[in-house]
C-alpha cells in the first residue's frame, strides 16, 4: 500500500471476519476499494480462542479483500471488543510556570499524562485516552489551548482500558501473516465515526453495537465521549435461548432467529405456527412465533437494562437528546427499535453514513459500521499524527503506563 490515503480496517467478529480497504478522498469522502469477508471460527465474544482456526478464516478474508481491491495488505487498523474492556473519566490539572508566556504542546502532553494517572488493574493497558474538554483558568470547553495565556490548564479525558494479554493475543495472531497493526480501536468508537454526525454527538447520543458475542456501547454528550463499555451478551445468546426453550438444534435456532424472529410483542403472533421441516437428525415440528419472539425480546431486554444501569448514573440518559443509534448484525432484528425505545425511553434514530463511493451498495449497512468506521478513524488519526512513525504510535498507546520499552517489547515480541 504505497498511497498514504489508502487504509485497511479489520474486524474479527464472533460470526464474521471483515476486511475493508478504503481510499479517503481530499474532500473527506470514502471510496471502498474492496471488502473481504469470511465466516469466523475460533472466536468467542470477539476474542480469539483458537489461533489456527482464526488464522485460516482471516487468511480467506484477506485474500478476498486483496483480490477485489488490487491492494497488497500489509497494515491494518484493528477493532477490538470484549467484556474485559472498561472505561472511566479523569481530569488532569497543570500549573503553568510563572516564567512561561503561553501554553505549549508540551503542557498538553503533560496534562494528558496527569489525567492518565489513574488506578487501573496491573494487567490492564490503555486502549484510548480521548480528550473531552480543556479548561484554562476556569474558562470552559476550550478547543485548543496551545498559544493561550493562562496560569492553570485542566483537561478532562475519557480513558478506555482492557486486559493486556487479550489485546496482545489478537495482535500476535495478525503478526503471523505478517500484518502490521497501525492502531487498536474499541469497536463502538470506530462505528461512531460513520454512524454519528457531529450534530448527533453534540446533542448527546448513544450508540449500541449489538454483535454475535458482545453488545458494545459509547455515549456522547456535548460532542465528547462520556461513557463506553462492553457487555458479554450478543446474538449467540439469543440463539442459545431459542434452542433451549424451543428444543431445536443450534443451527435451526439461528435460522429461526434470522428468518422469522423479531422483538415486537404482537398478540397475533401466538396464533401463528412456523413449520420446521425434518431431516435425518431432526423430526419435523411446529414452533409458536409468539414464543420465539418472547424469547428474543426477553434476552435483549435484559441486556439493554444492564447497559442502562451502567450509563444512567448522573442522569446521562437525560442529556441524550440526539437519540440512540443501532449497529451490528443483531441490530437488524425486526422490532428492535421499539424495544430499545421502551427500555431507554429515548427515540431510535437512523444514521446517514459518511459519504462513500465505490463498492458501497452492500456495505452502507449498520452491520458494517465498525470496519468502515476504521477507515474514517485512520484518516483522522493520520491527520493528527502526520509526523509520527507507526512504531511511535503503538508505543505511545501501550507503553506509557508500564514503561515504554519494556511493555512495547513484551507486547509485540
Amino acid at each position: 500500500m504505497s498511497k498514504q490515503n489508502i487504509h485497511v480496517g479489520l474486524e474479527i467478529g464472533t460470526h464474521k471476519i471483515c476486511v475493508v480497504v478504503g481510499d479517503v478522498k481530499p474532500d473527506g469522502s470514502i471510496k471502498i476499494l474492496g471488502v473481504g469477508q469470511a465466516p469466523s471460527r475460533g472466536v468467542r465474544k470477539g476474542e480469539i480462542i483458537d489461533f489456527d482456526m482464526a488464522q485460516t478464516c482471516l487468511q480467506d478474508a484477506l485474500v478476498r479483500a486483496e483480490d477485489r481491491s488490487d491492494v497488497m495488505i500489509k497494515k491494518v487498523y484493528l477493532a477490538i471488543t470484549g467484556p474485559h474492556i472498561e472505561s472511566r473519566n479523569s481530569r488532569g490539572v497543570l500549573r503553568i510556570p510563572e516564567d512561561q508566556s503561553e501554553i505549549t504542546e508540551e503542557d498538553i502532553d503533560e496534562v494528558k499524562e496527569l489525567a492518565s494517572d489513574v488506578a487501573i488493574p496491573q494487567d490492564h493497558i490503555f486502549i484510548h485516552r480521548i480528550i473531552r474538554h480543556y479548561y484554562v483558568d476556569g474558562q470552559e470547553k476550550v478547543l485548543n489551548p496551545i498559544g493561550m495565556l493562562g496560569e492553570k490548564l485542566e483537561a478532562d479525558y475519557h480513558i478506555i482500558y482492557g486486559i493486556r494479554n487479550r489485546v496482545q493475543n489478537t495482535i500476535r495472531c495478525l503478526r503471523e501473516f505478517p500484518l502490521e497493526v497501525e492502531d487498536v480501536v474499541f469497536s463502538p468508537i470506530a462505528a461512531g465515526m460513520v454512524m454519528l454526525s457531529r450534530e448527533a454527538k453534540q446533542q448527546g447520543s448513544l450508540l449500541l453495537d449489538i454483535g454475535g458475542g458482545t453488545t458494545d456501547f459509547v455515549l456522547y454528550d456535548d460532542g465528547a465521549v462520556i461513557h463506553s463499555g462492553s457487555i458479554g451478551v450478543g446474538g449467540d445468546h439469543i440463539t442459545n435461548d431459542i434452542a433451549i426453550v424451543l428444543k431445536v438444534p443450534q443451527s435451526r435456532a439461528e435460522r429461526l432467529k434470522i428468518e422469522h424472529g423479531g422483538c415486537a410483542e404482537i398478540p397475533e403472533d401466538h396464533e401463528e405456527l412456523i413449520q420446521l421441516e425434518g431431516d435425518a437428525t431432526f423430526n419435523a415440528k411446529a414452533v409458536d412465533r409468539g414464543l420465539l419472539n418472547a424469547v428474543i425480546r426477553s434476552r435483549l431486554e435484559e441486556t439493554f437494562n444492564l447497559i442502562k444501569k451502567r450509563i444512567q448514573v448522573g442522569g446521562a440518559l437525560d442529556r441524550c437528546a440526539g437519540g440512540i443509534y443501532l449497529c451490528g448484525g443483531t441490530s437488524l432484528l425486526q422490532g428492535l427499535d421499539e424495544l430499545v425505545e421502551t427500555v431507554f425511553g429515548v427515540p431510535v434514530r437512523r444514521s446517514n453514513f459518511t459519504p462513500m463511493s465505490g463498492l458501497t451498495a452492500n456495505f452502507e449497512s449498520p452491520q458494517f459500521a465498525t470496519p468502515v468506521g476504521l477507515i474514517r478513524y485512520a484518516q483522522k488519526l493520520e491527520a493528527e499524527r502526520a509526523n509520527m512513525s507507526t512504531f511511535s504510535k503503538i508505543k505511545n498507546k501501550f507503553g506509557n503506563l508500564f514503561g515504554a520499552s519494556r511493555l512495547f517489547a513484551s507486547l509485540f515480541s
